[in-house]
């Protein structure tokens, strides 16, 4: 008979596997983000396209990654989550070689459309993994600790790509990726297990994903939490698009020290989902919500009075970020399985839909929100309020229809 201290070191050594090979997976979205931004303005150049167009490059990737956004995880309840990462992160690979060997601005934007449209499926169905797997307090500390280990790419991403870029050239990005891309789909073969039994697996059929699209989306309460986390990522999010001229025009940093703002921003992800891994079963999900708020609000107060009265600076302007980026991390992981735990047939599509209105706010900031406030860090603070305030307003109007829910309930009795 084996002891029971064994047999739970083999489940908590399978546990910190399966983490880490969906944290990787999630990685290929982001890194597909920021280790393209350093060199951005050279590619640019290369490709003879100014700013505001090589920046759709960045549009059209985010807004491919969303809309496919909407199928990885429903197509994912019906043939299996196992073969929907086999062949996304083969695609992504092919693609990112099409984007290395791009010689115009058209061929490059098709490429990054299709690195897109393959870049969300580890975190989409990632999630739905961890759910059909864990539950509970395990299910949050499992999604806390694949957020520790993706949230390292944000950090290394921009330092990769800027020593690709300074070392070989831009190309060389590319290249890069479509060995991450290859690598992962290798990764996954090999140990990715198969979590979605044929038995709960919904029909592969238009009328079906439809129907079952309608049925999430047109719940309030997914509306809302949905919204909440999406408006809180957008207030952080509006300083990646923007990176380029927040720290080399404005702070005065050269393309090979992103670092600077991506490494304690990238902190912050960390530490918050370290700490929401730990409140896990000692805490509520509602109080590790507040808290994660409360963080949130203190480095939006910080952010603003500081660029009201003083000039830029890189710590003050910077650190900031690093507080935000911890309360968000304390607040996705509650919401994210409280979303799912909705729809426990639906998981995939559950995630698709968060993921999907999360990556399509996100794409109008860079596209359209990120350029019209880049200016000043001011106007990025002000941005920042607009967004947290949203979130936060999303969230209390999710708490108070559930307080509505449960009073009427309780008087039906």
């Amino acid at each position: 008979m084996i002891p029971t201290q064994i047999v739970t070191a083999q489940t908590a050594t399978r546990s910190r596997g399966l983490a880490l090979v969906l944290a990787l997976l999630a990685t290929l979205g982001p890194f597909s983000i920021d280790t393209f931004l350093p060199a951005m303005r050279a590619i640019g150049a290369s490709l003879g396209a100014g700013p505001v167009e090589i920046q759709q490059a960045l549009t059209v990737y985010l807004f491919c990654y969303g809309m496919m956004m909407l199928w990885h995880g429903s197509i994912s309840d019906a043939v299996g989550r196992r073969p929907v990462v086999l062949v996304t992160t083969l695609l992504f690979g092919l693609a990112s070689v099409g984007c290395a060997l791009a010689d115009n601005l058209t061929t490059l934007l098709i490429f990054r459309g299709l690195q897109g449209l393959c870049g969300g499926a580890g975190l989409v169905v990632g999630r739905a993994i961890i759910r059909d797997r864990f539950d509970g307090a395990e299910a949050q500390r499992m999604m806390s600790q694949v957020t520790m280990l993706f949230s390292l790419s944000p950090a290394i991403a921009p330092v990769v790509g800027g020593w690709l870029f300074g070392a070989f050239g831009w190309h060389a990005i590319f290249v890069f990726m479509a060995l991450i891309g290859f690598g992962l789909f290798v990764i996954s073969w090999f140990s990715l297990p198969e979590t979605h039994a044929h038995e709960r697996r919904q029909r592969l059929h238009l009328g079906t994903l439809l129907a079952n699209y309608v049925q999430v989306g047109r719940k309030r309460e997914f509306q809302l939490l949905a919204a909440a986390v999406a408006f809180n990522f957008a207030g952080f999010f509006v300083y990646i698009p923007a990176a380029p001229v927040f720290l080399m025009q404005h702070l005065g940093l050269g393309p090979e020290q992103f670092l600077w703002m991506f490494g304690p921003a990238v902190g912050g992800i960390m530490f918050g989902a370290f700490l929401s891994g730990r409140l896990a079963g000692r805490r509520d999900a509602r109080q590790i919500v507040n808290l994660g708020y409360g963080v949130m609000f203190a480095a939006l107060a910080w952010n603003l009075l500081y660029n009201l009265l003083f000039p830029p600076a890189l710590f003050w302007n910077l650190a900031p970020l690093m507080i935000y980026t911890t309360g968000m991390s304390l607040v996705a992981p509650s919401i994210t399985l409280n979303l799912m735990d909705q729809f426990p047939e639906l998981r995939g599509t559950v995630s698709s839909l968060q993921g999907f209105s999360q990556t399509m706010l996100s794409s109008l900031v860079a596209g359209a929100i990120a350029p019209l406030v880049w200016d000043s860090p001011l106007t990025l603070a002000l941005t920042m309020a607009f967004f947290l305030t949203w979130g936060f307003m999303f969230r209390t109007a999710f708490r108070r229809r559930l307080a509505r829910n449960v009073a009427l309930a309780g008087s039906t009795r």
